[in-house]
């Protein structure tokens, strides 16, 4: 028998929108998979109750407490957050060190293999370092992969100085990029994945293309990887939209983020390639501005969880 995966989710800071998007995508469709809440009980209620949802609230401290069952939310927390440090629309120091501890306690249990997968709803970074907050640190190669709908593009280098970028882009560098996506994305169900590969140059004509980028193709698919280009870049996004390529490969931060923005704002959510887990999280912050109205939109936060939901039981990329 096949049991769905189950995916935790991190509510997100207290003072925005991420309680409210989080039970609202959950409201939803969201794939084949049982979800874990993981957060504060009564943000979480009073998240039910702004935006007029049916769930009910199953607090437990731990893991083996869950229960999944239908129509009730299963919420898990080491300790309590003081309702006096929630002030919606304001940040919150304590706000801050809570979704540290909350993230921190989905990265265990996906390192655990408790879960499948880890779902991260938005966080303030000013919260986090008043909280004196410190995620688990990194210790291997990641790359940031932004995913909207048909468009999916893994970036090869993200925050550096765009002089920087052309030091990165060596053979070995895209050879290694290419043989992770090929491997992650046969693990998430997609058996034949075909992967276009961006030019740096103009029209993808450039020493780059040709000592670095079109050697590392070559030998990719030598490998058997399903490698295409180096394709100009003024082309290869829209080619991606439009169904040739599963996802494709940006070489520097702008390349990737202004077709993915462009392309459709909403709907947006990232992953990092690379992590010893599987974790998601949307491509837009808390909105202090509108927290507390229940008029924020929840398309990313349900593209997220229901992306990684079918990631994580091998079923590939949600159709659009």
């Amino acid at each position: 028998m096949n049991v769905s995966p189950i995916i935790a989710t991190m509510i997100g800071d207290p003072c925005g929108i991420g309680p409210e998007v989080t039970i609202k995508a959950l409201a939803e469709e969201v794939g084949p998979a049982r979800h874990l809440l993981v957060g504060d009980a009564q943000v979480v209620r009073d998240a039910i109750a702004l935006t007029g949802s049916r769930f009910a609230v199953h607090a437990i401290s731990r893991f083996e407490d869950a229960r999944f069952e239908p129509g009730r939310l299963d919420v898990l927390a080491r300790g309590t957050l003081d309702p006096g440090a929630v002030s919606i629309g304001q940040l919150s120091a304590a706000c801050g060190k809570a979704v540290t501890e909350w993230w921190n306690l989905c990265i265990q249990l996906a390192m655990d293999k408790r879960v499948a997968a880890i779902v991260k709803a938005p966080v303030n970074s000013e919260a986090i370092r008043l909280g004196g907050g410190a995620s688990v640190p990194k210790t291997n190669t990641t790359y940031l992969f932004l995913i909207t709908g048909p468009l999916r593009v893994v970036h090869l280098t993200d925050h550096i100085p765009l002089r920087d970028v052309f030091s990165h882009v060596r053979k070995e560098v895209i050879l290694q990029a290419l043989r992770l996506i090929h491997e992650s994305l046969q693990a998430w169900g997609v058996p034949a994945p075909r992967i276009g590969v961006a030019g740096l140059n103009p029209h993808a004509y450039g020493t780059e293309e040709q000592f670095e980028i079109g050697p590392a193709i070559e030998l990719a698919r030598e490998l058997g990887i399903d490698a295409y280009g180096p394709v100009s870049p003024d082309s290869l996004f829209r080619l991606c939209v439009e169904g040739a390529y599963d996802c494709v490969v940006a070489h520097y931060h702008d390349q990737g983020h202004i077709a993915v923005k462009t392309w459709r704002f909403d709907g947006n959510c990232a992953l990092l390639l690379g992590e010893p887990y599987l974790g998601i999280s949307v491509a837009h912050g808390t909105a202090f501005d509108i927290a507390g109205k229940g008029i924020a939109d929840h398309r990313s936060m349900t593209a997220a969880i229901k992306t990684v939901s079918m990631l994580a039981a091998g079923q590939g990329f949600p159709g659009e």
